[in-house]
């Protein structure tokens, strides 16, 4: 397998401002990769589809497992960072909230496909939580999504580094400032 080091996470909670911290860095020109979640609710909302977080989670995770593998697999090309919206890792995290079982495959798909071992959690920040379409949760599942993913990444070997609660710009700056420390 290609090395897998040039690829960090930034994983976290809903309305955590993950997916705007990896819009402000592909503007930077940082090559980065999409979160799965919302691509998913969005296809399966026009298709009628089952693969819902409100109707089969399970369907759902599997849907997001298959992103997540796409995406890393798209991300090995190179050695330039990659930032990748969420990993393979959130998937188990995702499946442990819900209090869902964690499938084998699953569990082996985040062992055998590491990435970057900092991994960088924006923490749940009331300030700018916000729900949508997309983004059912409430403030109580957007903490507990945001301990669950630092949990599981630990537990994988990954050392967790949080993002600071500062505007998205000086954000980014963090971001980058630790892309070059390793």
């Amino acid at each position: 397998m290609a090395d897998a080091d040039h690829m960090f996470v930034v994983t976290g909670g809903p309305g955590s401002g993950k997916s705007t911290l990896i819009d402000a860095l592909t503007r930077r020109g940082l090559r980065t990769m999409p979160e799965a979640g919302r691509a998913i609710i969005q296809d399966q909302v026009r298709i009628d589809g089952p693969a819902l977080p409100w109707a089969d989670r399970a369907l759902f995770a599997e849907l997001m497992l298959g992103w997540e593998l796409r995406s890393y697999h798209e991300a090995l090309a190179g050695n330039a960072p990659v930032l990748m919206d969420r990993g393979i890792p959130d998937v188990v995290g995702y499946l442990t909230l819900c209090g869902l079982p964690v499938p084998a495959h699953i569990e082996t798909a985040a062992q055998v496909h590491p990435y970057n071992k900092r991994v960088f959690l924006a923490p749940y920040w009331d300030a700018i939580f916000t729900q949508d379409t997309e983004r059912r949760q409430d403030r109580q599942e957007a903490k507990a999504t945001s301990q669950v993913m630092a949990d599981v990444y630990t537990r994988l070997g990954y050392q967790i580094i949080e993002l600071p609660l500062v505007g998205v710009e000086q954000r980014a700056d963090f971001v980058v400032e630790n892309l070059a420390v390793g």
